[in-house]
């Protein structure tokens, strides 16, 4: 059983990534985070620097401008880590899909873990999308 993938199922450093949102995913982001839902008493906890997060949590659409540094964040984050599309933008592209700034679906940049839809997603939908990263990491290992 590899220990890292182990470890994950206890404590979820997630590191956010905004690929040009229009920062509603954010603000519901900041809410997961209050006193209210409290989910660092599940371990999850938002970090500051992308080479220590076990998960990348995604909003917003990849435009021409954060593609390339999507990929090196994503190169630069210890293996295995998971990725969380964060809203509709993220999931599918929303009104932004083949547009002439959107050139591919998050997708097909990074393997996405999990989905979690809505415009703006709620704190309690985001909850159950890391109860699926969970339950798909105990399947893993």
């Amino acid at each position: 059983m590899d220990i890292r993938l182990k470890s994950l199922t206890k404590s979820l450093w997630v590191f956010h990534a905004a690929l040009s949102p229009c920062n509603n995913c954010d603000i519901e982001i900041l809410d997961l985070l209050t006193p209210r839902y409290d989910v660092e008493r599940f371990g999850i906890t938002l970090i500051g620097s992308v080479r220590h997060a076990d998960v990348l949590m995604a909003t917003g659409v990849p435009n021409a401008k954060t593609l390339e540094r999507f990929k090196e964040l994503y190169s630069h984050a210890p293996q295995p880590c998971l990725v969380a599309a964060i809203g509709t933008c993220a999931g599918g592209g929303n009104m932004f899909r083949d547009s002439y700034n959107s050139p591919c679906a998050l997708d097909e940049i990074v393997p996405v873990d999990v989905y979690i839809p809505g415009c703006p997603p709620k704190p309690e939908a985001m909850i159950a999308g890391i109860v699926k990263l969970i339950e798909k990491v105990k399947g893993q290992s």
